[in-house]
């Protein structure tokens, strides 16, 4: 152990990178129990522990990360607990012995795949026993080290750790996941973290898996900041995961690695190496970097400033709000929920909407007071399903306060981050005219609430909610209002309020927009926040003379339904082409578009949509 820890204070070691993922490209599929191939298959696991040696990485972990009774379990393999372990040390030991290289053997040992109480059925020291048995199995066959992973709950960890302890004198690695929020899947923050492990006697604390290489590095920096004296495993994803083409990609390549091998070693990471989505070429990345630039003292580390600490845990964009800022032309395109239990229909209109390059989709709340699923549990559907990012309609009209704050919490649960706050449509339009109209809040009430409130870590009353949230919150402007004077004290309103974003009605003329936007800024200045210009393509003559009619605060101009009028049967393209002439005018002064589909006409979205971005990719 002495030997270990003393050379961590001299050299940043580098460890190797997945071996689930190696093993899958080996065609081994993932219904299987990789550990077990340590008996049915060593050559497989010999050949990643073999291209990792030699891809420069001076510790291995052995296949045994879900070597335990409790995982094994599940292939019936749990009377094997042992066995397996000793196999995959002794594996791991015939491979280096053979590469004549000073290589370092992890026995791994990963979460036990259960609960433990108060949140499961599973006691600590039936835990700590499971634990045991593993890690006891990993020493005796002469493991170096014990590496702890990609564990989220704390209280796992420490008994994983205790186990440890009470089994050998090895050192130990005790490493934990974290959300996109920076949090363990039971909310605890990295300072936490990190002090609980070294508190219950971790040689070197640890966070892995998670997010990618920028995540891994604000999460770190937060940990050695609360454990000055700590020694720091990093070993992160290559990136959020994505799926493509029903496979499963990982963006980040080696040579984005490789930047952070020596951004890590700088924070104070004194073991770095890969995780999920990781191959050989990603370690050898890392090596390079490594061996390119100078050790560094870890006496001359620089602390991250406690101030910058707690920015960096809650400065978390999200997807849209990282685009905007980028200056980037966003598409974001509304859909309804459903009418029923069905949402086959939904998943089929986002997917076909996301493969065509739609940034966001945003999915309305109760449009027309009409009776409808769930807003929010569809974005849960559409961002698990579609793996695309959304927007929550949010209307104050028919929440009372609780409701209001109950449900920002809900949403916030489940992932969704972009709210785009209205007052809602009045139910005496919809199916249920009887029903309860009031609210608390107007729009720029709740936006104050949402930014000024949740989002610092209070509710409306001033009552801490614990973590803050992390809204991005979007706010309706009308550019052809009947009151300009009026819309525009509305506009400044909920800028003072905190509004992120905009998002506009529809408009069927550029020069509206830029004549109001203009009149705002000749009385404020100019407007500093994005706006996202609503388009809604047009679809039949009949449509269009509906709207322009019937609808208030839309305007369709005389050559537009001379146009519709003449396409006849050919009336849908035809508005599909006027919507593309609208968007690539609308381009040069605003930040994007919110494309409205009627009839569910998707396919004519999708449409719009690549015509639009086809400029950009061929530049």
């Amino acid at each position: 152990m002495n030997d270990l820890l003393e050379r961590l204070t001299k050299e940043t070691l580098l460890a190797d990178g997945a071996m689930g993922t190696m093993l899958h490209s080996h065609g081994i599929g993932f219904d299987k129990c990789f550990d077990e191939l340590n008996l049915t298959n060593p050559a497989a696991v010999a050949d990643v522990h073999r291209a990792y040696i030699e891809s420069g990485a001076q510790i291995i972990l052995t296949n045994t990360f879900g070597a335990n009774r409790f995982k094994l379990s599940k292939h019936g393999l749990e009377k094997q607990t042992v066995e397996i372990n000793k196999a995959g040390v002794e594996l791991a030991k015939r491979i280096v012995a053979a590469s004549f290289k000073d290589v370092l053997i992890a026995g791994d040992v990963g979460p036990l795949g259960v609960r433990l109480a108060p949140f499961g059925r599973v006691q600590p020291e039936q835990a700590r026993a499971a634990f045991s048995e593993q890690i006891n199995a990993l020493c005796e066959a002469g493991a170096d080290l014990i590496v702890i992973e990609t564990i989220a709950d704390l209280h796992e960890i420490r008994e994983a750790v205790k186990a440890k302890k009470e089994t050998c004198v090895l050192p130990v690695v005790a490493s934990v996941t974290f959300t996109r929020d920076d949090r363990t899947v039971l909310g605890d923050d990295p300072v936490k973290v990190a002090r609980a492990l070294h508190e219950v006697g971790a040689d070197v604390i640890g966070v892995n898996c998670s997010g990618g290489p920028a995540q891994l590095l604000r999460l770190l920096k937060q940990m050695v900041h609360a454990v000055p004296d700590g020694k720091f495993w990093v070993k992160p994803n290559a990136g959020w995961p994505e799926q493509v083409g029903g496979r499963i990609m990982y963006p980040a390549d080696p040579d984005y690695f490789g930047d952070y091998a020596l951004s890590f070693r700088e924070a104070g990471a004194r073991i770095v190496g890969g995780c999920c989505g990781t191959t050989p070429q990603h370690i050898a990345a890392m090596r390079k970097a490594l061996d390119t630039a100078p050790e560094i003292n870890p006496s001359h580390i620089t602390m991250m400033p406690a101030d910058e600490i707690i920015e960096a845990a809650q400065e978390q964009p999200t997807q849209l709000a990282q685009k905007l800022a980028d200056g980037k032309f966003v598409i974001s395109v509304e859909m309804d929920p459903p009418r029923g239990l069905s949402t086959h229909k939904l998943i089929a209109g986002a997917s076909l909407l996301t493969e065509a390059g739609a940034d966001v989709i945003n999915i309305a709340d109760s449009p027309m007071a009409r009776m409808r699923m769930s807003a929010w549990a569809v974005c849960d559907v559409v961002q698990r399903r579609v793996n695309v990012e959304t927007t929550l309609h949010f209307p104050t009209r028919g929440r009372n306060l609780l409701r209001v704050q109950g449900d920002l919490l809900a949403a916030h649960a489940l992932g969704i981050r972009n709210v785009f706050v209205i007052m809602g449509d009045p139910t005496a339009i919809g199916d249920y005219p009887e029903a309860t109209d009031n609210y608390d809040l107007v729009p720029s009430g709740l936006i104050k609430l949402i930014k000024q409130g949740f989002n610092a870590g209070v509710d409306h009353s001033g009552t801490s909610i614990g973590q803050p949230t992390n809204f991005f919150v979007g706010a309706a402007l009308n550019l052809c209002p009947p009151d300009p004077d009026n819309e525009i004290k509305n506009l400044r309103r909920k800028v003072r309020a905190g509004a992120d974003f905009f998002i506009t009605q529809p408009i069927y003329r550029a020069e509206d927009g830029e004549k109001f936007l203009a009149k705002n800024e000749s009385q404020h200045g100019p407007l500093d926040r994005p706006v996202l210009i609503g388009v809604l393509p047009l679809v039949s003559l009949k449509h269009a003379n509906f709207l322009n009619h019937e609808v208030p605060g839309i305007s369709i101009p005389d050559d537009i339904i001379a146009r519709m009028e003449k396409a006849g049967d050919h009336a849908a393209q035809e508005g599909a082409r006027i919507a593309v002439e609208l968007i690539e005018q609308i381009k040069p002064w605003a930040q994007g578009v919110y494309i409205m589909p009627q009839f569910s006409r998707f396919d004519l979205i999708a449409e719009i949509i690549e015509k639009v971005k086809q400029p950009e990719s061929a530049t």
